[in-house]
């Protein structure tokens, strides 16, 4: 009698077995990268929106060029301290001293004996105050070992607590003409005000460096896991501290144009900045745990914040609605994040 082949009765169920069903989502770059285009896609759709609700309301005022500029030129003061809040964040930090670094930096920056070096005498001083703030915030988090929210909590009392002194409760108002040119109709190329220009550069720049540049990645890379990080040879604390050093030049370039924008300084110059800055962040995509930013989210981010304060401004609605409308985009925003964070790891 003969007998079937061992390797038949053997294999005969493997072969039976259905083929493994497809992988439910991908988790390549190609993914994150489609999912990326829909939040962006969603945000300029939200954009639309709102440009939609203040041409209804007050088609006059609001789609006139002026406000159009006011629009552009409000969101890029802002605008230049969430490209820095982005690459922190995305590294898995939080920096709350942003607003009182450019409050700093800008009184520092309109002091008398400042003022006497001229245009280079200002912006000077602005960036390094900025930059040396960024730089005690990395020392203290990379180095020191500090919770960055306990450390820039810290600096944003004492940034603010100096620039008071500094100023003492007084607006330093800037004499330097070639500084408040730059803030005129005059001074615009091709209708564009030039601190429209400024925020468009350092957009573009924050782009390549997060999206093109190994900088970039080790920054995507320390958020995700530091750890990690650590053990593929990146140097952890090293990145962290320059990572707040970015975070202090964006801020001290914004107390810069911020000085433009208003012809003086003053201890309470941006006021709120990190909350609307990292709300700015968080609604446009970058993960408020680390491990994924987007410059481009964080822009549109910020346009639709100052988009809803304008419209609200123009049909005199009080202040504590527009608190309340940006507080329920912000949990929207984080519930829509956990909800394609989970989709993700399924």
């Amino acid at each position: 009698m003969t007998q079937p082949a061992p390797s038949a009765q053997h294999h005969g169920p493997d072969l039976a077995k259905p083929a493994a069903p497809p992988p439910r989502q991908e988790r390549g770059p190609r993914a994150l990268g489609l999912r990326a285009d829909v939040r962006n896609l969603s945000l300029l759709g939200v954009l639309a929106v709102l440009v939609a609700v203040g041409g209804f309301t007050e088609p006059d005022a609001f789609l006139d060029t002026g406000n159009l500029q006011l629009i552009l030129t409000q969101s890029s003061v802002i605008g230049v301290v969430t490209v820095g809040m982005t690459f922190v964040i995305t590294s898995g930090g939080i920096d709350l001293s942003v607003g009182a670094m450019v409050a700093l930096a800008s009184v520092w920056a309109t002091t008398l004996a400042t003022q006497e070096y001229g245009f280079a005498g200002i912006l000077f001083t602005a960036v390094v105050v900025g930059v040396a703030a960024g730089l005690v915030n990395g020392l203290l988090i990379a180095y020191g070992g500090m919770v960055p929210f306990i450390a820039t909590l810290a600096m944003l009392a004492s940034a603010r607590g100096l620039a008071l002194q500094i100023t003492d409760g007084k607006t330093q108002i800037v004499t330097v003409q070639s500084v408040l040119d730059l803030g005129l109709p005059d001074a615009y190329v091709l209708g564009i005000p030039p601190l429209v220009l400024v925020f468009a550069a350092v957009t573009v720049a924050g782009w390549l460096i997060l999206n093109r540049t190994t900088f970039g990645r080790r920054t995507v890379a320390v958020g995700g896991n530091a750890e990690a990080a650590r053990l593929a040879g990146i140097d952890v604390r090293r990145q962290r501290l320059y990572l707040y050093l970015l975070s202090g030049l964006c801020c001290g370039i914004a107390a810069f144009m911020l000085i433009i924008l208003s012809g003086s300084g003053q201890n309470t110059n941006g006021n709120l900045y990190e909350l609307d800055a990292i709300a700015a962040a968080i609604i446009g995509g970058t993960l408020l745990s680390g491990g994924r930013g987007t410059i481009v989210g964080s822009v549109l981010g910020v346009l639709v914040f100052t988009t809803i304060t304008n419209i609200f401004a123009l049909n005199n609605l009080q202040s504590d609605v527009q608190q309340i409308a940006k507080g329920a985009i912000i949990v929207a925003a984080v519930l829509v994040q956990r909800r394609t964070s989970r989709h993700g790891e399924t």
